[in-house]
This record gives structure tokens, sequence and C-alpha cells, in this order.
């Protein structure tokens, strides 16, 4: 059987950043002009006054201490709360498409390769800013590679899931190497006005090379030993902007409801233990245990989530260095998170060190992919 290697990683990250404090007195402010403004229905128990914000609150709830955006001032507008992204031609490259040639020239060059020697683009993203054509084909064609190219969405997991789709294609032969790009532009689908997730998420775009082990020549190469994926429907986390939305009485306005949200709490109950026994299980059908493992390269939405699910795996509180967190740094990416992760925090690893890349999340859906050093 043939084995494949991630052999190539990148990551590509906005110049903007935006503070706990800064993102605090935009919401505040915001919060202050809409109690003022309502303060009659208030009074009146109509309509609920909002509450403010605070930095400490932010870090308490996520371990979230800044975030990397592509437009600041619009977030940080209280009359405007989302980023202003100006619309391209289609003679341009689309945003998407930028952020991932960026990230994916990076990859190319780690795994030392060519656009000739890929065959295939996946564009794995929790969102695409269009239905068609497909981003990866887009991709394909701004780095002059043949072959193919797809989009793929499995929310948070889609960088594991199209791990697996492409490990799959490489050893079925229908190609030598595929690049995974996977750009998150996860400010645009955050309501910034909401005090229970305004924090939450950034922008970036990751990207990987996975190919036959046979040609590989990188000096960064991992070997995938195993992958899986599993899929639970569950209501707890949605998005449900889409094309359908003009076809619906109503809908034309701006709706919370058109944007993320979740119930967080009942995601904390349900995922957590969902993720812990798919690794546990992964590693057990593998022949492997906790103590074989070097590192955790897990899904950066909060930390506490993954507090728990690293010391269920491995029976005891993990070190920094065994689980390492870019949460603090990045906030949530969704699915570029647990490969940035990867990317800046595997190059110390010696040759056998065993370690899993796990993303969760929407779905639910979770992947797990183990590695070894080669």
């Amino acid at each position: 059987m043939t084995q494949v290697v991630i052999s190539g990683t990148g990551v590509f990250t906005p110049e903007n950043i935006i503070s706990n404090d800064e993102l605090v007195v935009a919401f505040n402010a915001y919060a202050q002009a809409f109690n003022k403004d309502n303060a009659a229905k208030i009074e009146a128990g109509e309509v609920e006054a909002m509450a403010e914000s605070s930095a400490e609150f932010i870090d308490k709830a996520s371990g979230i201490q800044n975030r990397f955006v592509l437009n600041k001032s619009g977030i940080l507008d209280p009359e405007i709360m989302h980023p202003v992204l100006p619309e391209r031609s289609e003679d341009e490259l689309s945003l998407m498409a930028e952020m991932a040639v960026k990230a994916a020239s990076t990859a190319m060059e780690q795994a030392g390769k060519s656009a000739e020697d890929i065959d295939a683009v996946i564009c794995a993203a929790s969102n695409h800013e269009r239905a068609y054509p497909a981003i990866a084909i887009e991709v394909q064609q701004a780095l002059g590679i043949s072959g193919f190219g797809f989009d793929m969405n499995v929310a948070c997991s889609s960088a594991t899931f199209g791990i697996q789709a492409a490990r799959d294609m490489i050893r079925g032969g229908s190609a030598r190497a595929i690049l995974i790009v996977n750009p998150e532009i996860c400010s645009a689908h955050l309501e910034w006005r909401d005090r229970d997730c305004h924090f939450i998420f950034g922008d970036v775009c990751t990207a990987i090379v996975l190919e036959d082990a046979e040609q590989a020549k990188s000096d960064h190469q991992f070997e995938i030993l195993d992958t899986r994926c599993i899929t639970q429907f569950s209501n707890n986390i949605r998005n449900d902007n889409g094309f359908l939305r003009r076809t619906r009485v109503g809908h034309m306005e701006d709706r919370r409801d058109m944007l993320f949200r979740q119930e967080g709490r009942k995601v904390f109950r349900e995922v957590l233990p969902l993720v812990s026994k798919l690794i546990t299980s992964h590693l057990e059908d593998n022949q492997l245990s906790a103590d074989d493992l070097s590192r955790l390269w897990l899904h950066q939405a909060n930390k506490s989530m993954n507090d728990f699910i690293g010391a269920k795996v491995l029976g005891r509180t993990p070190e920094a260095h065994e689980q390492p967190n870019i949460l603090q740094d990045y906030a949530n990416t969704s699915s570029a998170g647990s490969m940035i992760a990867f990317s800046q925090n595997s190059n110390d690893l010696k040759s056998g060190d065993i370690g899993v890349i796990c993303s969760f999340g929407a779905g639910y859906s979770a992947g797990s992919v183990i590695v070894r050093r080669k």
C-alpha cells in the first residue's frame, strides 16, 4: 500500500491584529448606544438591555487574547461592526484564492514541489465566498497546477477531512501529490454585536502538501499512519446563510440567525466526549496508547475544551509542549486552527515521534489524523 506523507505546510496571516481591549471598546460603545436608543423599551421590559463585555471575560471564557483579521476598521466601528472588504472584479483573484496562494507557496517551497509536481487542489474551509466556480480551481489556475481541484466544507473539521480524502486519492493512484488549502475568513460570518461570541473568530489561511512517500524529498516529513472521520447531526452550531435566503419572506433584512451561532454549553457537553473517544479509539485500533504520543495538535476553538480533551486522552494534564495552543494569538480560525498548531509546533519532533492532528466542530464532525515524524 502506498505510504503518504505530509511534506510541507504554510500559514498566511493577515497584517491586522485586534486585541481584546480594542474589541471591548468597540463592543461596549455599540452596547451603550443600543441601550440609549432603546431606553424606553428597556424600561418597559420590552427589550433586554445589552450587557457590556470585558477583556477579562473574554480571556476567561476562551483563552483568546488577540485575533488577526483582514479588515480592522469596520469591525471596530460601532456603527458597522463587521469587516468591510471591497468587491473584486471577475478578472481579479478572489480574496480566498489570494490567501490560499500565499499559504500554498510556503507549503510547496517547504515540500520542494513545483506546480508540475502537484496533481490536485482541495479547498477545505468552513465558508466559501461563492458557490461556484470552485475556489480550488481558481487556486489551481493561479499556481499553474494541472489536474483537478474541488471545494469541500465540513465546517471546522474541513482540514482533517481533506487530509483523509487526499490520502485516499494518493493511495488509490489518482494523484501523486495534492495541495490542501484552508482559507478562513471567519470575521465575515461572526456576529460582532453578540456578547456571547463577538470575540471568538479570526482570519487566516493554512496549506499542506500530501504526497507519495517514495517521491518526497522534504526535510519536514510526517508519515500519515491512519485517518478517521466521524459525523453526528446537531443543530447546536449553525450558519444558515445561503443561496435560498432570498426565497424566504423576511430574510432579506439583517438577521441574527443568518450568521454563526451556537449553543455553547451543549456543544461543550456533547462534543468533548465524542472527540476524546474518537482519538482514544483511533489510537487503540492502531495498537497505540497515550504513552506513545509526543504531541496533540487540536482544533483551536476554546482553551478549556482542549485542556479537557488533552487530559482525557493522556490520562493526565498535558504539558504545554504536548498540546500546543495558538488560540491566544489567532483566536478560533475554524478548520485552519489545528493546522496552524501543527505547522508552528512540529519542527522539534524527532524521527519516530508520533502525534495526532484532530479537528472538530459543526455537524457535529470530527477528524483524527495519526502522524509519525520520518
